[in-house]
């Protein structure tokens, strides 16, 4: 009984309850929070690294800080949102017209010279192809019918997803607008806690994120659009159709860390069998370079965003995709990046006792 009594026993006793209490606070705070904290994530990575962007706007108006924020919301509105949307009211167009299809209208040409050149599989696939066009539109169109009705049935049921898409888009859209409003206030405030949690160090460790979370926006998106208008620029040029759709595969490779290479080069093996050897060779000469820019051009921009070992940034990005998604993009180099520079610090901190 007396140790019950004792204040090591009160001490630990209130400890437990204290921690316990801010667990279950924490816990269900967080649980009230889940269906906007992807929406939070995202605009904090957009803010963050569009920051120097507001800022130099803010200038340009005279140190007006209303003006700025509408100027970035209306960019914001007009580079994401605004696609986005007319995507989602593309597909449930097209998916009303399939889902309603009852006859289809085909003409089937025979197959082209090259198809027979193309290694295994072109004259088993240039047969095939000219038995269906000897047999007439009519059957194929029958077979295909169906398929075409539960494509668009398919695509209708996926419209409730690119519905939820939208809304934490639009959720995104409004916390860039407070963030952009308040930044300063905000990260104030996270400098504070971290300083509270690991003195100046904390404070080293936000600043930190926030210089990783420019270094891949500038390092990896940039980079991405970059690549992606020069490959759009080399398609226009080189007649490759369908370039709109390309470049939109193009971007997300390019941003999943694929590269433009599988896109570029199935054009130029597109335009090689069309025919067009000319502009087939150019256009290769084209991509080999505009490939080549990724090993040039982001390393300079991770470097000029943030002091980490590129190696770091790199598995941070590719590792983050894999285990989060797209906002691990950002998420992942942030995490190694605060986990490298603790480490370090350690590793300093026991050289300099020693």
């Amino acid at each position: 009984m007396a140790d019950e009594q004792s204040p090591t026993h009160s001490n630990l006793t209130r400890v437990v309850l204290g921690v316990a209490f801010i667990l279950l606070i924490g816990g269900t705070s967080l649980y009230i929070l889940k269906p906007f904290l992807p929406g939070l994530i995202w605009a904090t990575m957009i803010v963050v690294a569009t920051w120097p962007m507001l800022i130099a706007i803010q200038r340009r108006l005279r140190g007006k800080r209303a003006l700025a924020v509408l100027v970035m919301m209306a960019l914001l509105l007009f580079v994401v949102i605004g696609p986005l949307v007319s995507l989602g009211t593309t597909i449930a167009g097209q998916a009303e017209r399939l889902a309603s299809l009852k006859s289809l209208d085909l003409t089937i040409p025979e197959p082209p010279e090259w198809v027979d050149s193309i290694p295994l599989v072109g004259p088993k696939a240039s047969e095939e192809w000219k038995a269906i066009a000897q047999a007439g539109p009519a059957s194929l169109a029958s077979r295909l019918t169906p398929y075409m009705a539960q494509i668009g049935s398919w695509l209708l049921s996926q419209l409730g997803g690119l519905g939820g898409i939208v809304v934490h888009l639009v959720v995104t859209f409004l916390f860039c607008g407070v963030l952009y409003a308040s930044g300063e206030t905000g990260a104030a405030g996270a400098r504070r806690f971290f300083r509270r949690l690991q003195g100046e160090r904390g404070d080293a460790i936000v600043v930190l994120a926030g210089a990783s979370i420019r270094a891949v926006a500038l390092g990896i998106v940039v980079t991405a659009v970059v690549q992606t208008a020069l490959g759009a620029l080399g398609f226009l040029v080189a007649g490759v159709p369908y370039v709109a759709l390309l470049s939109v595969i193009m971007l997300i490779c390019c941003i999943a860390q694929i590269g433009p290479g599988l896109v570029l080069f199935g054009g130029v093996g597109w335009l090689w069998y069309s025919g067009d050897h000319t502009w087939a060779v150019v256009l290769g000469i084209w991509s080999v370079l505009v490939v080549a820019l990724d090993n040039v051009l982001r390393p300079v921009l991770i470097k000029r965003g943030a002091d980490l070992p590129l190696l770091l940034i790199m598995l941070g990005v590719i590792g983050g995709l894999l285990a989060f998604g797209l906002v691990g993009l950002f998420v992942g180099p942030v995490v190694l990046a605060v986990a490298y520079t603790l480490g370090n610090a350690w590793v300093k901190d026991g050289e300099t006792a020693s």
